[in-house]
């Protein structure tokens, strides 16, 4: 077999060639294509020397498609390409570029070269392949992922529904995704929904919501009999909630700036068009009655999970409510006796660097994971939809252009340039798909259509009302071969530490929340649980220190004495104070003993390729 072709330089030209823009009275340009961004060149009426606005990252594009005019006499062939660059206050804001093939005779020629700059991009955008003297053409190009989206309408102060209907919706559609949404009504309806799922009719999970959502889908998969396969269903995570910390450690995965809010939404959105999963370690939690739940983020108790769950009640500020509850809580600080015990990292990860160093104490030696190795991103699993979800959007305005942009039809084709666009002469255009119209599939039962205006809640939907206790738990699952009986003795190789505690939090990414970096050397697969615990004697102050440099990560790197932290792949917590509150992925769970290990890589989360936006020219 012969060795792959080596990796081209992110300045290699791909494509080149010279366009027209639409109206046919506009501009002409030069394009070039690289595996990172399009460059566009203006030539005419006067070229630029230094093009304004010509360098569009492809981690800025959410898609393309090819159009064709309505005019029976235009020969041209034209392509569409969406993207959502910064702003000059930063957030991201939809825009589009429409080109002109004409350089042929025949419209069929103007078509394939179209089809050509179309498909190269796409390519590029899902991670696959270009062939290196071969033809490109629309065959390269894979039918799309099937996604299931499961909104909780709710989510976020209520701007859960209108985020998804007004920005994720026409994102995933001009990415060419196809999918499916479900609207939430009550707690664990996520959980029942993928419990009877059948999974081979999809290719992805995501939630839009806050963490709690997705923290019900992985659970409802760890409860099937088919579980060890129902695992593998990757997942994804669009933010629409309040806390939205595994969004925010995708976001840092992508190689983007941090960001909260539509920001960090537009962000994540942009990933999953691009495909592309990453293993994803889960934590199997035993609570004190020998249930079992599994974790993708975080077990606190102490100080976080105080705030987590006394700031419920000013939900409404979104996360605002943690400021808040942090505020209250430094005001009525409370300390916990318990005991810890964990079992360290095997192999003891190579050193932090300066700016995240952690403490190290006599009982208390930090393990820092060694650098990630670079991952090649897969592209998502083949799928075909039949289920059309017609919404119309709002016409939308791209800056500094007097034309509309395209008029979306949600997934029952391609994004589609409508209405007459440039005045006397220019015929709108209409879509010319790269693909023909996939089969359809048989339909699932239990899905419920889009409907046009706010959710409503059933008065009388026969279901069962919503439940305000603790989350169901698994049966299912991968056996814990690390973990003893919860009372018994621990084998000698485990380490104890026991004294009065602020607060104790053990977490698998990075995040705690979109803007607080926790474990800022976490990776999603480092088959590790991060441990962080901060000792009684602290101070009010020093503890709001603490949280303001975990903004940065570089809580480590103020030298705190009572700031603790160990590596580990399994834990064993006992609270020895007869109050408290603790939480599994910020959802209370019975207050008591519990342990807890490591899956390594047992689920798939959708993440995109790692660093895309960091590759930006």
């Amino acid at each position: 077999m012969a060795p792959p072709p080596p990796p081209l330089a992110a300045s290699t030209p791909l494509l080149h060639g010279e366009f027209g823009s639409y109206p046919a009275r506009g501009p002409r340009y030069a394009l070039t294509l690289t595996s990172q961004a399009l460059h566009i060149q203006r030539l005419r009426p006067k070229p630029e020397a230094r093009p304004r606005g010509g360098l569009v990252p492809l981690a800025e594009v959410s898609g393309c498609c090819t159009l064709r005019s309505r005019s029976p006499s235009d020969t041209a062939a034209y392509f569409c390409i969406y993207t959502y660059p910064r702003g000059r206050r930063g957030g991201r804001r939809r825009a589009s570029r429409t080109f002109r093939a004409d350089g042929a005779a025949t419209y069929e020629e103007n078509r394939s070269e179209a089809q050509r700059w179309a498909t190269a991009l796409m390519c590029l955008l899902r991670g696959l392949p270009l062939p290196g003297d071969g033809e490109i053409t629309p065959e390269l190009l894979p039918r799309p992922p099937r996604l299931l989206l499961l909104v909780n309408p709710f989510g976020g102060r209520g701007l859960a529904w209108q985020w998804c209907k007004n920005h994720v919706l026409p994102m995933i559609s001009e990415a060419g995704l196809s999918f499916n949404l479900i609207q939430t009504e009550r707690q664990n309806h996520a959980r029942e929904l993928v419990q009877g799922l059948s999974l081979s009719e999809w290719d992805g999970i995501v939630t839009l919501s806050g963490d709690g959502l997705l923290f019900e889908v992985l659970n409802g998969l760890l409860d099937r009999p088919d579980w060890e396969e129902a695992v593998k269903m990757p997942v994804g995570i669009l933010p629409c909630g309040s806390g939205n910390a595994l969004a925010g450690a995708v976001n840092q995965h992508g190689g983007f700036e941090p960001a909260l809010g539509l920001d960090l939404l537009l962000n994540c959105s942009l990933l999953l068009c691009r495909g592309g999963g990453h293993p994803l370690d889960l934590l199997s939690v035993t609570l004190a009655s020998g249930s079992r739940c599994f974790s993708f983020l975080s077990v606190a108790w102490g100080f976080v999970s105080d705030v987590d769950i006394q700031s419920e009640r000013f939900r409404a500020l979104g996360s605002a409510r943690f400021t808040l509850g942090t505020v209250l809580g430094l005001a009525t600080l409370h300390t916990y006796r318990g005991r810890l015990s964990y079992l360290p990292a095997s192999v003891e990860p190579a050193s932090p660097t300066p700016a995240h160093s952690l403490p190290r104490a006599k009982s208390e030696l930090t393990l820092t994971p060694e650098p990630a190795p670079p991952m090649a991103h897969s592209p998502l699993h083949r799928s075909v939809s039949d289920l059309p979800l017609p919404l119309p959007q709002p016409a939308l305005v791209s800056p500094g252009s007097p034309e509309p942009l395209p008029v979306l039809s949600l997934n029952g084709g391609g994004p589609e340039l409508a209405g007459d666009w440039g005045g006397a002469g220019d015929a709108p255009l209409s879509p010319d798909p790269l693909l023909p119209s996939p089969p359809s599939s048989p339909k699932v039962a239990s899905l419920s259509p889009i409907t046009e205006g706010p959710p409503e809640m059933p008065a009388s939907s026969g279901l069962p009302p919503p439940t305000s206790g603790a989350p169901a738990t698994s049966t299912w699952g991968p056996p814990d071969h690390l973990l003893p009986p919860l009372g018994s003795p621990l084998p000698p190789d485990w380490v104890t530490l026991e004294g009065d505690f602020v607060l104790l939090l053990a977490i698998s990414p990075s995040h705690l929340s979109a803007d607080l970096v926790a474990a800022p050397h976490a990776r999603f697969d480092d088959g590790l649980v991060h441990l962080c615990w901060v000792r009684s004697g602290i101070s009010r102050a020093a503890l709001l220190r603490l949280f303001l440099a975990m903004e940065r990560g570089s809580h480590f790197s103020l030298g705190c004495p009572q700031l603790g932290y160990a590596a580990a792949r399994a834990f064993r917590l006992e609270p020895l104070t007869p109050r408290g509150l603790l939480t599994v992925d910020g959802e209370l769970v019975e207050y008591g003993p519990l342990q807890a290990q490591v899956h390594p890589g047992l689920g798939t989360l959708l993440t995109g390729p790692p660093g895309c936006a960091g590759q930006e020219p």
